[in-house]
């Protein structure tokens, strides 16, 4: 499940914090988002059990999308031990995204 970012300091408590975080960037005008929100939600949840989600919504929250150079919706950045490690924007895949997670997170908690 998403939780949702409402500071930049609960963002940077819980990158440091979480061994794996997944944070979503999006707007509230952007469509491609909304769809593609759920998808990738699915997948964490069943791929990727350890893992933290976290929703930032880049037009509410602009301090955190520019502190992570997030400048197109959606973004997907995937943090392991504090270290951005996968970036995705605009048009990419959710098989994609998952072959990619899947080779940090064995190496993390298998």
């Amino acid at each position: 499940m998403f939780n949702e970012i409402k500071s930049i300091d609960e963002f940077i408590t819980l990158k440091e914090e979480r061994a794996a975080l997944l944070a979503y960037f999006s707007t509230e005008a952007c469509s491609v988002c909304k769809v593609l929100k759920p998808k990738v939600e699915e997948m964490a949840k069943a791929e990727f059990p350890k893992m933290e989600l976290v929703y930032v919504k880049s037009d509410v929250l602009p301090d955190v999308a520019a502190q992570n150079s997030v400048f197109a919706a959606p973004t997907i950045v995937v943090f392991f031990d504090g270290r951005e490690t996968i970036r995705k924007s605009r048009s990419f895949g959710v098989g994609e995204l998952q072959q990619e997670i899947s080779r940090y997170y064995s190496m993390l908690f298998d």
